[in-house]
């Protein structure tokens, strides 16, 4: 059986670069998934986060989730629900303006910390998309400048908590969907597990690993990459026993940035399979259709294609 990505990124700075660069390289072509250890980010942080956002769910989120939960009688359910994940959520924005100043119900040490955490993830993710450049043969910068747009990168956060189900057979934590956006950063509870990815048609556990981060592509490098690299259905299954945290943040083009596959990848005889559009009105279709296909939201972008000036990108 394969073995599921994971990236050290120390060895990028050993004579082992070659063979890590090609380990994400596949990992970008074949899973549209990898797992990064040695990312950079402390384990202090990172067990700081979990501490505060698991406290954070039992005094502010649990009694609430129960609540919904009693409301809708999802304990005596007896068919599958289609319409709701069983998750408990709140979104947090970075970027381009934070607003985790006025989140309700966060004490003042846990915004400080997501805050720090945060900056740290924004360099992640930057440090990631040059290694995509790279692997890709664009310019250094080409892909953080093609989500800059006129106002940089929209960066948001999602902190998730996935309670004990009583029917997981009947209730996802979290439909199957791909993810709208760029690069996604996702740091996950290390002992109750539940993310799964599609690949070669069968569901396949991401598995919870301590301090790592688990990384995806979004639509949008999709559509850049002209179909080179993949955006890939994931889900989250819901478990009997164990409450799973899951902070996602996705680092996302601005709002008005124009997306298009990257000219540099276009060969002679390949023209462009995806469409040209402003990175706002994908997410409008997206909000109505994530846990259905991505196929039909590329086609219908191509309907509305944009006229809008796509200039070549200047990484300097």
């Amino acid at each position: 059986m394969e073995t599921f990505p994971v990236v050290n990124m120390e060895l990028l700075n050993t004579e082992q670069r070659a063979a890590t660069m090609e380990t994400i390289k596949d990992a970008c072509e074949n899973w549209g998934f990898f797992e990064v250890v040695n990312h950079g980010i402390s384990h202090e942080l990172l067990d700081t986060v979990e501490k505060l956002t698991k406290g954070h769910y039992k005094k502010c989120m649990e009694e609430r989730f129960k609540e919904m939960v009693a409301s809708k009688g999802l304990e005596a359910v007896q068919t599958e629900i289609k319409d709701l994940d069983w998750e408990s959520t709140f979104f947090l924005k970075h970027l381009p303006v934070s607003n985790i100043s006025e989140v309700p119900d966060l004490e003042d040490e846990y915004r400080k910390i997501m805050k720090e955490f945060a900056e740290k993830l924004e360099k992640l993710a930057e440090q990631l998309l040059d290694l995509l450049c790279e692997n890709l043969g664009l310019e250094q910068g080409y892909l953080k400048k093609a989500f800059y747009g006129s106002k940089g990168p929209t960066f948001g956060t999602k902190v998730s908590n996935y309670p004990p189900c009583p029917k997981p057979d009947l209730i996802k934590g979290l439909r199957a969907h791909t993810d709208a956006g760029g690069i996604i950063l996702l740091f996950q509870d290390d002992k109750v597990s539940g993310l799964q990815l599609l690949k070669d048609d069968k569901w396949i556990d991401v598995p919870p690993m301590r301090h790592s981060i688990v990384i995806n592509l979004g639509d949008q490098l999709e559509v850049i990459t002209n179909g080179k690299y993949k955006s890939v259905e994931h889900r989250v299954i819901a478990q009997p026993d164990g409450n799973r945290m899951s902070i996602a943040s996705f680092y996302n083009p601005g709002s008005d940035a124009v997306i298009y596959p990257a000219p540099e990848l276009l060969e002679k005889e390949n023209k462009a399979i995806y469409p040209k559009f402003v990175f706002e009105d994908y997410m409008k279709l997206y909000a109505g259709l994530k846990f259905q296909a991505k196929e039909p939201r590329f086609e219908a972008m191509k309907a509305v294609e944009t006229t809008v000036n796509s200039a070549p990108i200047a990484t300097v």
